[in-house]
């Protein structure tokens, strides 16, 4: 698009660093009001305002045809959505217990993962749609005056979809606001009561004993006083502020390090015998020669296995060793990797694919331990859940910062160092960068839980009575028996997803309508098992087993024959529901 609205191609790199720096810098201006304002008026409400603000701007932005504009609207995306902290002040609200924390907070990396593997795919298939699919839009005057604005027509689409079920079903988690009305939550009721089984309201029905009282609790013995303001004191506690540092840190190098590696990765070859530019081991500025369709298959590649480790790996290793012991062996993998990326190049050619892969991988495991160890770690650094949405905001604003700043540092460095012959420059200053963020967290101290005492404000509330408790744990999403099926739910959901996107995107690049008949109705399969798993209903994990045989009998011999990405993602996919269904399938018997 850079290109598109008149930019010379010498400086679109230059334009596109610009452009994702004000989108950064926006969302660091806006992040921590957003993040008070989920604090006072509650985290439901304010997420799907931040939605219907990017849907509307991210339309927007597919008119674009200056400059100014493209500027103008990512600046306005940053500064209009801060959802990113308000939903991880949700999970934690949600998932209080330390030992459940590692799966809920790797479910928010796992599906930005998936994002980044379908998304540019996605976007790239539906950009120039007049130029690509003639026979089909050819004729759209409209389209050809705005060739970006059919993949910003379909992200609206799934907003849309976002804000209608976040509407519906999405319950409050803020403690102040968990007993106001919530029209959406009674509208979506209605229209799910029809499919609710008996069974299931069964589960709460009131059985009378002689312990059952014949009044209920008194409506002003119910009231929760009122809730003390947290000062910037409460929010800044000394674990917090060590959180912090590290997280903007970790940001400013990860994001550097994301993209530089793509312009490394293309640095052609350089020769290295009887050239007098070349001083081993240092003075070269040699990369890869790698073409811009072959980073994007490994890119492709690493998200797929990096979605197994994150939801598979990282829970199990964080909950036998502990969140803060993953961080801080993660913590020093930053720097090392840093310091030997740029003689990476010195391989041998027959080296280096192998290289390229392991060097990739080694970063996305650190990251994929990081991120939300760092996040678990900050959310229970929190001295009181009424300070979680600003504190989030204040992280969401420093790590923006971060996701700025590291670019531009390291993108200046990199330039100087190879007008210098010196390409080692900006990869070593991306390694005193990972060495200074591990500082803070080696005198981080890992807490049980949520500081405070808002357990103890809680345990001093009058008791419910047995119908009331019941419906409370009902309407606030406690976790009941059902909650032991967590994984299967979430990765019924995510399968669902990514199969019905892998249909789609070989839609586009094939025309086949099979590839997308077959990954719609598998997906569907996939989703009509999480709806059956999250009502608690009965045959949700043998309709995920179902879907997973068929995914795999439809796109493994297709991966085998053809060995192109998405055919081999969904094989990866189907592999993964096997595993996971199957256990679940042969657990019940």
């Amino acid at each position: 698009m850079i290109e598109y609205v008149g930019v010379p191609k010498n400086e679109v790199a230059k334009w596109v660093g610009i452009s994702s720096a004000v989108t950064s810098i926006s969302q660091a201006i806006m992040a921590v009001t957003w993040g008070t304002a989920s604090d006072r008026f509650g985290r439901k409400p304010i997420i799907l305002t931040g939605l219907t603000c990017t849907m509307i701007i991210s339309l927007l932005f597919g008119f674009s045809q200056t400059l100014t504009w493209v500027v103008v609207t990512r600046a306005l995306l940053g500064l209009m959505n801060g959802n990113v902290g308000i939903i991880r002040t949700m999970v934690a609200e949600m998932v209080p217990e330390k030992e459940l924390q590692p799966h809920a907070f790797s479910i928010m990396p796992l599906v930005w993962t998936i994002g980044t593997i379908f998304g540019p795919a996605f976007g790239g298939a539906l950009a120039h749609p007049a130029e690509k699919h003639p026979e089909i839009f050819g004729n759209s005057e409209f389209l050809k005056r705005n060739p970006f604005i059919l993949p910003n027509i379909a992200s609206a689409i799934l907003f849309i979809i976002g804000i209608t079920t976040g509407f519906l079903f999405l319950h409050e988690t803020l403690a102040t606001k968990k007993d106001s009305r919530d029209y959406g939550l009674v509208l979506g009721k209605m229209l799910t009561s029809c499919s609710t089984s008996r069974e299931k309201k069964a589960q709460y029905t009131v059985k009378d004993d002689e312990n059952t009282p014949l009044l209920g609790g008194s409506p002003l013995q119910q009231k929760k006083a009122p809730v003390k303001r947290p000062s910037w004191k409460d929010v800044f506690s000394p674990q917090s502020r060590l959180v912090l540092i590290a997280y903007a840190l970790m940001a400013l190098h990860t994001m550097a390090f994301d993209s530089l590696l793509p312009v490394f990765l293309h640095t052609p070859v350089q020769q290295l015998h009887g050239n007098p530019d070349v001083h081993l081991p240092f003075k070269f500025i040699g990369g890869f020669g790698v073409g811009s369709q072959t980073i994007g298959i490994y890119y492709t590649l690493i998200g797929i296995i990096g979605m197994f480790l994150q939801f598979l790996v990282f829970p199990i290793a964080a909950k036998r060793y502990g969140v803060l012991n993953c961080l801080k062996a993660m913590i020093l993998v930053f720097p090392v990797i840093y310091f030997v990326t740029p003689f990476t190049a010195l391989v041998p050619e027959s080296l280096r694919h192998v290289t390229i892969f392991l060097l990739m991988l080694s970063k996305l495991a650190a990251s994929i331990f990081g991120f939300p160890c760092i996040t678990i770690l900050l959310t229970n650094s929190a001295t009181s859940l009424t300070v979680l949405g600003t504190l989030n905001g204040v992280a969401t604003s420093v790590s923006a910062v971060g996701r700025a700043a590291g670019p531009a540092i390291c993108g200046a460095a990199f330039s100087f160092g190879v007008k210098k012959g010196y390409i080692i420059l900006p990869w070593w200053m991306l390694s005193i960068f990972g060495a200074l963020s591990a500082l803070p967290i080696y005198w981080t101290v890992e807490p049980d839980g949520f500081q405070g005492n808002d357990a103890e404000e809680e345990q001093d509330e009058p008791q419910e009575s047995d119908y009331g408790a019941a419906d409370h744990r009902r309407s606030s999403g406690a976790r009941t028996e059902p909650q032991k099926q967590t994984l299967e739910i979430n990765s019924a959901l995510s399968l669902s997803i990514l199969t019905s996107l892998g249909g789609v995107i070989g839609y586009a690049r094939t025309g086949s309508v099979p590839s997308i008949a077959a990954g719609l109705s598998v997906g569907a399969l996939y989703l009509y098992s999480f709806q059956r798993l999250r009502t608690g209903q009965t045959y949700g994990d043998e309709l995920g087993l179902l879907a997973s045989i068929v995914l795999s009998g439809s796109s493994i011999p297709r991966a085998i024959k053809t060995r192109k990405p998405v055919p081999i993602g969904l094989s990866l996919v189907a592999i993964y529901g096997l595993l996971v269904f199957g256990k679940a399938v042969l657990g019940k018997n």
